[in-house]
């Protein structure tokens, strides 16, 4: 089933835009934007809420809007099933390009997690509005426009994946367990059926991305689509490249938090090169009891450092707001850690996480809910990164995927935001070497309004590789006017 254009009603559109600001359709005139909506039914009570909130709320968004051209972004949500025998069904999110959808790229993007939902990418990092950070108050949190929104040059699907993500569902209890496996089938199969329903976007250039834990999943998903392609049977997909943000990788070049918290000063030279010397480089799996007892004395020393960027505040990471997480180790990706400083579970409005605190709040309205056709009774609590699955990990590396597709000519930009721990520099460049490709630009600069955003260098074919200068780890969230720009040259060929 294709995305219906929503209807214009002006009333119910100042109404949505508190109550549900991401079921919009938005189209910018010469002089104003208006937002316009399919009318859903509020509680009386709330009408009067959301109006207020909602004026105030286009009024942010007139002040960030260009008026110089016209455009028309959609917003669908929707389920697909991904599996008919246990009825599987995946909810998305998709956004069309401010620009020209019917020829700008589509990407298919990845959250990370494994299991963060997709709306966390959508208003935390790329998409088209993200969280005004204030107090609660008891009203519903308020949404607005992102200047810096990847949908400004192209399409974008956000989904809930795996299974049991955001507000994906099961009808069978006991399709719990997951993994690397069955999460990429999953990816696979809910593209190939969605380019199908939207014949429109089949010739659109394609490019699969995503950030942080998809990076496990992005090469071994593009690689497959790559080989459709080649094998000469009739496809549905126009792939053009990827690109990846911090992205897990390989578990031994991965674990590279040692060099890393060594180069930020976090650990003495000492403590470093002993390390070093007794564990002989192998971070991951430690070889011997005297480098696990060293590795031991770095996570105390550094753990009360926020890892995924270390010069923010440390302040836990929330599951929800209802109930306080277990303690999660510190080599677990940082999306499965909790709070433990705050006992209400609930961070101050300095920190970053607040942000993740309002997500959840608005997302677990019932008037919400009702806004994105979320069907009754599949989910309970919504979380912004699930913990209603067991994920297996079976896969300890794809480079040998990433090998393939760059070996084939398929464009790929990787990037780290500089001060991420958890998938550090360090690592991501340290696998990107051994590929051995050749170098085709030295390491150099790249600039954003004449400031140094970061740092680039190419390599042959059509590999690039940047660092996003004070990001974090999910690169567009910390710096999201240089990631724009440096996303914005990479699609449309030029240099960083």
């Amino acid at each position: 089933m294709n995305c219906p254009p929503l209807r214009s009603n002006a009333e119910g559109a100042k109404m949505s835009l508190a109550g549900a600001m991401i079921h919009t359709n938005i189209f910018k005139e010469t002089k104003n934007t208006c937002y316009n909506s399919k009318i859903f039914k509020l509680p009386s009570k709330k009408i009067k809420n959301y109006y207020r909130q909602a004026m105030l709320a286009i009024e942010k968004i007139n002040q960030h809007c260009s008026i110089a051209n016209s455009l028309v972004s959609v917003c669908c949500y929707r389920y697909i099933t991904v599996n008919e025998t246990t009825s599987n069904n995946i909810f998305y999110y998709f956004i069309k390009s401010e620009r020209n959808s019917t020829t700008d790229p589509l990407i298919f993007w990845l959250t990370g997690g494994p299991g963060c939902s997709g709306f966390s990418g959508l208003v935390f990092e790329i998409g088209p509005v993200k969280f005004k950070v204030e107090e609660y108050n008891g009203s519903l949190p308020t949404l607005v426009y992102n200047p810096y929104s990847f949908t400004r040059i192209a399409s974008i699907i956000f989904i809930d994946s795996p299974t049991f993500t955001g507000f994906s569902y099961s009808n069978s209890t006991d399709d719990h367990f997951t993994g690397n496996s069955k999460n990429f089938e999953e990816d696979y199969v809910f593209l190939k059926k969605w380019l199908g329903q939207h014949p429109e976007f089949q010739s659109n250039p394609l490019y699969i991305a995503g950030d942080s834990y998809a990076g496990m999943i992005i090469p071994a998903l593009t690689y497959r689509i790559a080989k459709e392609m080649e094998d000469g049977t009739e496809t549905i997909f126009n792939l053009k490249g990827y690109f990846e943000g911090n992205p897990t990788t390989d578990n031994n070049f991965d674990a590279s938090a040692v060099p890393f918290v060594y180069g930020m000063s976090l650990i003495p030279t000492s403590l470093y090169e002993a390390t070093k010397k007794c564990c002989n480089g192998q971070y991951y799996d430690p070889p011997n009891e005297n480098c696990s007892s060293h590795l031991e004395l770095i996570d105390e020393l550094i753990a009360e450092v926020n890892q995924p960027h270390i010069l923010e505040e440390y302040c836990g990471y929330i599951w929800s707001p209802q109930q306080r997480p277990r303690l999660a180790s510190r080599r677990a990706v940082y999306e499965f850690e909790s709070i433990h400083h705050y006992p209400s579970n609930i961070p101050p409005t300095s920190c970053r996480e607040y942000g993740y605190y309002l997500c959840y709040i608005w997302a677990n309205d019932e008037t919400v809910r009702e806004a994105l056709h979320v069907r009754k009774g599949t989910v309970g609590e919504w979380q912004r990164c699930s913990k209603r699955f067991i994920y297996n990990k079976e896969w300890a590396s794809v480079i040998h995927y990433h090998r393939a597709l760059l070996s084939k000519g398929y464009p790929a930009l990787f990037y780290s935001g500089d001060h991420d721990m958890v998938v550090s520099h360090v690592g991501t460049q340290g696998w990107i070497s051994s590929l051995n490709f050749t170098v085709a630009e030295q390491w150099r600069p790249w600039f954003v309004e004449n400031q140094v955003a970061g740092y680039t260098r190419k390599y042959a074919p059509k590999v690039t590789y940047a660092t996003v200068k004070g990001a974090g780890h999910t690169a567009p969230e910390y710096r999201p006017k240089q990631c724009y720009h440096m996303y914005e040259r990479w699609l449309s060929g030029q240099a960083l």
